[in-house]
């Protein structure tokens, strides 16, 4: 009865997982594995779904976890598609937590195995994931290096080529299967290395083929991310009018889809879109419709934005006072947020709008009041409306004490206009680790503050070898501290007491030394010491959760007798995962720029004005002094 009640258990997680209920499907996984089962295959197929549950949650240390415990025992009892499987997993998993050497090597024992068996299925998965890896790292090197598609260092250049290689790759392979939704989703890819590559043509071809698939399949969310790749491709083009009916078309599925943060991104890029078309009073309406879901949303980021873009356009309008309003909120929001740039430029902004305006440094700005209540919050086009003054103006509202989380974009198929947040962790896993080394008695090594260090102490050699006694008597401890107990019976504890302990400066001939019946059990007795630590470094199918060893499954797990030596690729797996090691140790450097969820990838807002720099130059308008 307990086995039929662990399957059972396991069964409705696998319910609730399909259902998408990952949170209540992963606790009945978590109940199977307390009940246990003697069932192997049962086990591997729970974990692996453990695994995949927590995957969905964002709790990747867990994923990562299940999916180790996977891959043991599949490797234990000697199930090699299992085995690959459970590699294809570790590797999506460590690819989300950036570790993405580790990844390769999962995702490239998958391939292997997957050969190996004739799998091409298996195969093709392995080889899609490969390519997502590098597509990430080389995503992940463009951020930290901000640099324009098509003007990218060479270490960022080959890791975009080599996931495109293996992207085509995939491709001719699903095509001979015939796995038209498979293709789909390797064209995307396709598209979304060649914009990163620059090869802006190639990509729009790519996005194309991706739409049909996604129209044949009649999956919105898909035909939703091509019209946005399109329209960032034909962004670097020059293409502006296509670009925004592109926009257009990813606004009506966003809405569609009643996913607001997207709508929002549509309206972003639909606003500086309009901006480069000179369309003032339609980049107004978009900006604005993108600040009120922002504020909604409880997006600061986004909120900073919309304020900054919507500061340039009433510029452009001659529109100071409800200029200043803006570039006065994008001021206080980037203060808010830590955005260094975003207050820079906001605090220029305000300086050249308060001289345009006559305003001294004492004076009281005249956009302090709303300005746009002459416009609809939902983003309609400007409707004009009697007022009385600028102080009766109060239609947003700008929450102070909501600030956005950071996301970082988690499907790599996605464009300007679309990013979808997943946990923000950039952080390494795990801190430089700093080594000091000290005296017992609190005094640091090498301080250069202490009253000592900058005077000149004469030393005689007496007053040396003092020093140097003392300092054994302070360290002893610590060394003895690191020697392991030797373990003796009574009657060996009595005769090493008699035996004489020789004092440091005797000399003692090796030959005595190899001679004395001691030595060579003390030297026994460091070999048994040490083959127990590597044991405790092995791992043992008997601490794998849920596990209940009978007799009827003893057979097919291996034993320690039938391990065999490791081979060259053992060693060059380790090696490869040993090598980010020192990286892992390292400090990530802070965030540039923050990210928000009603904002499209940042690149849009930095590359649109240093690609059309000269057109931007010539929208803006001289202010003359009052």
């Amino acid at each position: 009865r307990m086995e039929a009640s662990c399957l059972e258990l396991a069964l409705e997680g696998e319910r609730l997982c399909k259902a998408g209920d990952f949170k209540a499907g992963a606790a009945f996984f978590e109940a199977a594995v307390q009940v246990g089962t003697e069932d192997l295959k049962t086990l591997s197929a729970i974990y692996s779904q453990l695994g995949n549950a927590y995957f969905y949650l964002k709790e990747y240390s867990k994923a990562l976890l299940y999916h180790k415990h996977d891959l043991t025992l599949a490797r234990t009892i000697g199930d090699r598609i299992g085995e690959a499987k459970a590699s294809g997993n570790l590797g999506n998993t460590l690819k989300i937590l950036g570790q993405f050497d580790e990844a390769v090597v999962c995702c490239q024992r998958h391939l292997d195995i997957s050969r190996e068996q004739g799998d091409k299925v298996g195969e093709a998965r392995a080889l899609y994931n490969i390519g997502n890896v590098y597509h990430a790292k080389g995503k992940h090197l463009s951020w930290n290096t901000a640099q324009d598609p098509g003007y990218l260092p060479q270490e960022v250049k080959d890791t975009l080529q080599k996931a495109s290689e293996y992207y085509e790759r995939n491709l001719s392979l699903v095509k001979e299967l015939g796995d038209r939704a498979a293709q789909g989703r390797a064209y995307g890819n396709l598209g979304n290395t060649q914009y990163l590559l620059g090869n802006f043509s190639e990509a729009i071809a790519f996005h194309k083929e991706r739409l049909a698939i996604a129209k044949e399949f009649g999956d919105k969310a898909a035909e939703r991310r091509a019209y946005s790749n399109l329209g960032n491709a034909h962004i670097f083009l020059g293409r502006f009018d296509i670009s925004a009916e592109y926009y257009k078309k990813t606004l009506q599925l966003s809405r569609q889809l009643k996913d607001q943060a997207v709508e929002a991104q549509a309206c972003y890029s639909l606003g500086n879109t309009c901006t480069l078309l000179q369309d003032y009073e339609k980049a107004i309406e978009y900006h604005l419709r993108h600040l009120v879901i922002a504020q909604e949303l409880g997006d600061r980021v986004g909120e900073g934005r919309a304020c900054w873009s919507l500061g340039n356009a009433y510029v452009s309008l001659g529109s100071h006072e409800q200029a200043l309003h803006f570039a006065r909120k994008h001021l206080e929001i980037s203060q808010e947020i830590g955005d260094r740039n975003g207050e820079l430029t906001a605090q220029v902004n305000m300086a050249q709008l308060r001289a345009a305006l006559g305003l001294g440094p004492g004076d009281e700005d005249v956009g302090a009041a709303h300005p746009c209540s002459g416009y609809e919050a939902q983003g309609a086009r400007p409707k004009k409306l009697q007022r009385n003054s600028m102080d009766s103006l109060d239609l947003l509202k700008f929450p102070s004490e909501k600030v956005s989380k950071d996301v970082w974009p988690q499907r790599l198929s996605v464009g300007i206009c679309t990013q979808i947040p997943v946990d923000q962790e950039r952080t390494q896993l795990f801190p430089r680790l700093r080594w000091t080394e000290r005296l017992d008695s609190g005094t640091c090594l090498g301080c250069s503050d202490s009253p000592l260090s900058s005077q000149k102490i004469n030393r005689t050699p007496s007053d040396e070898e003092c020093f140097f006694d003392l300092l054994s008597k302070f360290q002893s401890n610590r060394m003895d501290d690191q020697r392991c107990p030797l373990e003796e019976c009574p009657a060996e504890a009595a005769e090493a007491a008699a035996t004489r302990v020789p004092a440091l400066g005797e000399r003692i001939s090796q030959s005595t030394m190899m001679a004395s019946p001691q030595t060579e059990e003390f030297f026994d007795l460091i070999a048994s010491s040490q083959s127990r630590r590597l044991d405790d470094q092995r791992a043992n199918v008997g601490n794998l959760p849920g596990l209940r060893i009978t007799h009827n499954n003893l057979g097919h797990l291996r034993v320690e007798g039938d391990a065999q030596e490791p081979g060259d690729e053992f060693f060059n797996m380790l090696m490869k995962c040993q090598s980010s090691r020192i990286d892992d140790q390292r400090c990530a450097p802070p965030d540039s720029i923050p990210r928000g969820p009603t904002m499209p990838d940042e690149d849009f807002f930095s590359l649109i004005q240093r690609v059309q720099a000269k057109r931007m130059d010539e929208q803006r308008v001289d202010l003359a002094s009052a």
